[in-house]
C-alpha cells in the first residue's frame, strides 16, 4: 500500500493515477488522506459532473451581473490529481473525456471504486490507463497502520526523477514479459517503465536496477495479468545438435544480451496477488467487454424522471420541461447585442431559439422469468435447481434491481407460481410449496411464459424468459397427448416470442444435450445451454453470464 502510494506521490503524471477497489471504511479514509502528499491539488469529481465543470464555461451568475460575457476556468485547465467517487459508475462519456485528459502528461486520476460485485469494474478505457491498483476488499483497519509517506524523502526523489536512466532494453524486456502474462495494451509497459524510474528515485539510484523492474512489474502488470494457460503436453525434443546454427549466436553471447531475466520478472508478478484475484478480475473484464453495458433493464429517453442528461435545444410543448440554468447560459452572451438592437436596458432578453428542455434517462426494472419444466420422475430435482437458482438471483436483486417470476408447467398445463416480485420472503413461500410430475405441456409453459412477458412489458418491466426443460414436449396446446402436435406448437410459439422481441434462453437439463431443444432456442433466437446435473449455484452463474449480469 505504501509502495504504491510512495510512487504514485513521486511521478503522478508519469503513472497516471491509481485505481482504489474499496467501500467506503475507515481504512479506504487512511488511504485517501496519504494523496495530500501528491504535488498536484486535489479535485474531487462524480460520475455526473458535466462538461461546464470539466473543460470551463459561461459564469451565468457573473455574465447576468456584469452584462457581458464571463468565462469560469474548468478543472482540467491546470494540473491537478481527480478523485473520482463512484467510479464504477462512470458513464463512458465522462471516461473517454478522463482518458484524453489523462494522456496528457499533467493529470492523474484516484478511481474509488465501490462496486459490490468483482464484475463492477471501472470502465475499460480508464483501467487501461491507471498505471497503479490497490484492492482493500477483506482488510481490517485494525490489521493495518496508516500509510507513512517522509515528505523530504518524496521531495528527493522528485528532484532525482528527471535524471533516472533506463538500461538500453528494459522496454523491450518489460514488453515481452507483459506479452507472457497475457497483456494486450501497449500502455502497460510504458506505465511499468514510468514505475520503475519513481522507484529507482525513491530509492536513489541514478539507473533503473533488477530490482526496481520487479517491483514496477508487481505493482502494475499484477492486476492487468490473465490466468497462466494449460500446459499442453511437452513435444518430443529433436536430436541434439553441438552445433549451433550459422545464424545463431552460441549460449554465451546469448545469455550476455539478456540484461533482465524475463521468466524471472514473470513469476515475481503472479506471485504478487492471491491465486483467485487473478480469475475474477479477468472474469470481471470479460463480462463487461461480452455484455458492453450493464445488467439492468432496457433505458428510455424522457423529460420526467431518471438520470439527467445534458439538455437540448427545442420548444416548449405539452410534457416539456424547460431547463432555466441552461436557458438563461444560451441567452446571457446575446443580452449586448440584443439591447443595442433593441435599443432597451431590460436586464434579460430571451428569445425562443434559447430555450432548453430537460432530458432524462429512466431505465426500467428487469424480470426474469423462469419456465421451469416440472414433469416426469426427475422433477423433484430440476425444481430443488430452479428453486435454488431464484433464490440466489433474488438475493442480489437490490443491487440489479431485478424481479423474478416463476412459471411451472406440468400435467395438462402451465401455472403462474410466482408473479413478477423482489420479496425473497414471498418467493421462498412459494417455491416450498411447488409440485412436481405428469406429462410435459411444453407449449403451454411458452405460452403462460409469454403472456407474462408481454404484461410486464405493458407494466414497464423490461423482461427476459429462461426456459429450463429436458426437452420431451408431449401435450399440444389443444390437451391431447400427441407429441408430433405438441413439437409443432411449441415452434410456433416460440416464433410468436421471438417476434415480440422478448429475448430469451433455453437450458437443456436432459442427461445428453437434446437436438430438438437447440431447434427450439433457434426460432427463439436465444442462447442454448446444455447443463445437465446443473446445481443451484452453477445454473445462477450460468443464468448471470448469458443474460448479461
Amino acid at each position: 500500500m505504501e509502495a504504491a502510494l510512495a510512487l504514485l506521490a513521486v511521478d503522478p503524471a508519469g503513472l497516471k493515477g491509481l485505481w482504489l477497489r474499496a467501500r467506503a471504511s475507515p481504512l479506504r479514509d487512511r488511504v485517501t488522506g496519504a494523496l495530500a502528499s501528491l504535488p498536484l491539488p486535489l479535485r474531487r469529481i462524480h460520475p455526473t459532473i458535466g462538461d461546464e465543470a470539466l473543460f470551463g464555461g459561461l459564469d451565468l451568475a457573473a455574465t447576468l451581473a456584469s452584462g457581458a460575457p464571463v468565462i469560469a476556468r474548468g478543472l482540467l485547465t491546470e494540473p491537478a490529481a481527480l478523485v473520482l467517487a463512484m467510479a464504477e459508475r462512470c458513464p463512458a462519456g465522462l471516461a473517454a473525456r478522463l482518458g484524453a485528459a489523462l494522456d496528457q502528461p499533467k493529470h492523474c486520476l484516484i478511481a474509488l471504486d465501490e462496486g459490490a460485485e468483482r464484475d463492477e469494474l471501472l470502465p475499460n478505457g480508464l483501467i487501461d490507463r491507471l498505471g497503479l491498483f490497490l484492492d482493500l476488499d477483506g482488510l481490517q483497519s485494525a490489521d493495518t497502520r496508516p500509510p507513512a509517506l517522509d515528505a523530504d524523502r518524496l521531495a528527493e526523489a522528485r528532484a532525482r526523477l528527471p535524471r533516472v536512466m533506463l538500461p538500453e532494453r528494459a522496454g523491450e524486456t518489460l514488453a515481452r514479459v507483459a506479452a507472457q502474462l497475457g497483456i494486450a495494451s501497449l500502455r502497460a509497459p510504458t506505465l511499468a517503465l514510468a514505475a520503475a524510474r519513481a522507484q529507482a528515485a525513491l530509492e536513489g539510484h541514478d539507473v533503473v536496477t533488477e530490482d526496481d523492474l520487479r517491483r514496477a512489474c508487481d505493482l502494475v502488470f499484477a492486476h492487468r495479468a490473465l490466468p497462466a494457460p494449460e500446459e499442453a503436453p511437452p513435444e518430443p525434443e529433436p536430436p541434439e545438435d553441438n552445433e549451433p546454427p550459422e545464424d545463431q549466436p552460441p549460449p554465451e553471447e546469448q545469455q550476455g544480451e539478456e540484461v533482465f531475466p524475463e521468466e524471472m520478472l514473470v513469476e515475481a508478478t503472479r506471485a504478487a496477488l492471491p491465486a483467485d484475484l487473478l480469475a475474477q478480475l479477468a472474469a470481471g473484464r470479460a463480462a463487461r467487454m461480452a455484455r458492453g453495458a450493464s445488467g439492468t433493464g432496457a433505458a428510455k429517453g424522457g423529460n420526467r424522471r431518471g438520470r439527467p442528461l445534458p439538455s437540448r435545444a427545442g420548444r416548449l410543448g405539452t410534457g416539456a420541461r424547460i431547463d432555466l440554468v441552461a436557458t438563461l447560459r444560451a441567452a446571457a452572451p446575446w443580452q449586448p447585442l440584443r439591447r443595442r438592437q433593441q435599443q432597451t436596458d431590460a436586464v434579460l432578453l430571451v428569445r425562443p431559439s434559447d430555450i432548453r428542455l430537460k432530458r432524462f434517462r429512466e431505465t426500467s426494472d428487469r424480470v426474469l422469468i423462469f419456465a421451469v419444466d416440472a414433469s416426469g420422475s426427475s422433477a423433484m430435482a430440476r425444481l430443488a435447481e430452479a428453486k435454488g437458482a431464484v433464490e440466489l438471483l433474488l438475493g442480489q436483486a437490490y443491487a440489479r434491481r431485478d424481479h423474478v417470476a416463476l412459471v411451472a408447467f406440468r400435467g395438462r398445463d402451465a401455472e403462474l407460481m410466482l408473479p413478477p416480485t423482489r420479496s425473497l420472503v414471498q418467493t421462498k413461500r412459494r417455491l416450498a410449496g411447488l409440485p412436481g410430475g405428469g406429462a410435459t405441456p411444453l407449449a403451454h409453459g411458452l405460452q403462460m411464459a409469454l403472456a407474462v412477458g408481454m404484461q410486464a412489458r405493458a407494466r414497464g418491466l423490461t423482461p427476459t424468459i429462461a426456459l429450463l426443460t429436458d426437452g420431451r414436449g408431449n401435450i399440444a396446446l389443444d390437451g391431447s397427448a400427441n407429441r408430433a402436435q405438441a413439437e409443432e406448437d411449441a415452434q410456433k410459439l416460440a416464433t410468436s416470442i421471438r417476434a415480440s422481441g422478448l429475448p430469451a434462453l433455453v437450458i437443456d437439463t436432459a442427461n445428453r444435450p437434446q437436438p430438438g431443444l437447440a431447434a427450439l432456442a433457434r426460432a427463439l433466437d436465444a442462447p442454448y445451454l446444455a447443463l445437465p446435473r446443473a446445481d443451484a449455484y452453477k445454473l445462477s452463474t450460468a443464468l448471470g453470464q448469458a443474460l448479461g449480469d
